[in-house]
């Protein structure tokens, strides 16, 4: 029996756990819970706010600060249509290389503004804007996603990969027209339409944002009550119908959802294209699990961050706060190609 038993030493190297070869940078975020990183990103979106409407503020500090106040507000609600529109999309397309922009939201605004200068002149959007202006072209757009979903989906050969080609198509055939539409204006409303066409955070009028805000709540509402259905549909069609799900319908309340977050967001700060896939593609890598309640959070979080913070720096220390939208789309695009190389390795 003697020779049988483990000698003490024996005992403690067996009991003893192996070294870990991972770096201590790995091991570190190992040990934050998802929960924990969303507060670290909230505590720094919260220097981020405070160092931008408080900091190098000069002349009238009620005059800036309303204005900044202004600017913070509709960075929140892009923020949120974007990076939570782009994180719902992934789950029901189970493609994270897609962004909503493929459905053809941005080319539907484009040429809305294009054919409105086209008849009515440039002078027409300045005078034209407004509430009832920004509402309408939501309506339009989310009024032609919802006919798109429901002819698609209710037909014989109705799937979601014919949905994004269509998509596809028709935002290709969309910008064709505007582009050709454009082509005939005169510098003078060509110059006003190209202004209207890119992001403009800086110029939102401030009577948008009680409206804006309002979507986002109904929005967010309907988001986090179904956060365990999206987690559900990110198993596949088969899985989600055997745990009680009807796919079908959740697939089109998501996408009409989605439809909402991107026509209202690109109507009231203009199209950008990759923004809300900068966003989500760090909202998986930082957050660490795949489940809504963090991955949403998370992206709506990041998304905030890197608009205040960027718009920060840009305007104080480059001097140039009216390239961020460009240097987002810029950057945006790289990354996408980027995954699109790495594909096979994601």
């Amino acid at each position: 029996m003697s020779t049988l038993s483990p000698s003490p030493a024996a005992s403690t190297t067996t009991a003893r756990p192996a070294p870990s070869t991972a770096p201590p940078a790995a091991r570190a975020r190992r040990r934050l819970t998802p929960g924990a990183r969303i507060a670290i990103i909230a505590a720094l979106v919260a220097v981020a706010s405070a160092c931008f409407l408080l900091m190098f503020i000069r002349g009238s500090f009620e005059f800036a600060f309303e204005r900044r106040l202004t600017m913070w507000g509709t960075m929140i609600v892009v923020a949120f249509t974007q990076g939570v529109g782009t994180v719902v999309f992934h789950t029901v397309t189970h493609n994270r290389i897609l962004t909503p922009s493929i459905m053809g939201f941005d080319s539907i605004y484009t040429l809305m503004q294009t054919v409105l200068v086209s008849v009515f002149g440039g002078l027409f959007l300045v005078n034209a804007d407004g509430v009832p202006m920004l509402l309408g072209q939501t309506a339009a757009m989310v009024l032609f996603a919802t006919v798109l979903y429901r002819w698609l989906f209710s037909g014989k050969f109705g799937s979601l990969y014919i949905l994004l080609l269509v998509g596809v198509v028709f935002g290709m055939a969309f910008d064709s027209i505007s582009i050709f539409l454009q082509r005939l204006l005169n510098p003078t409303d060509y110059d006003m339409l190209s202004v209207e066409l890119m992001g403009r955070m800086s110029s939102v009028d401030a009577t948008y944002l009680p409206w804006a805000f309002a979507v986002c709540a109904a929005v967010g509402w309907v988001l986090w009550s179904r956060r365990f259905r999206l987690d559900v549909l990110l198993l596949g069609r088969d899985a989600a119908q055997g745990l009680g799900i009807n796919h079908k319908r959740e697939l089109t309340a998501m996408l009409i959802v989605i439809a909402v977050m991107v026509a209202f967001s690109t109507a009231l700060a203009g199209p950008m294209t990759f923004f809300g896939f900068i966003v989500a593609t760090l909202a998986y890598q930082l957050t660490g699990t795949h489940e809504h309640r963090y991955v949403m959070p998370m992206a709506f979080l990041l998304g905030l961050f890197t608009l205040v913070a960027g718009q920060f720096v840009l305007q104080h220390v480059f001097y140039a706060s009216g390239f961020l939208t460009v240097i987002i789309e810029f950057v945006g695009g790289a990354l996408f190609l980027l995954i699109l190389l790495r594909k096979g390795k994601m």
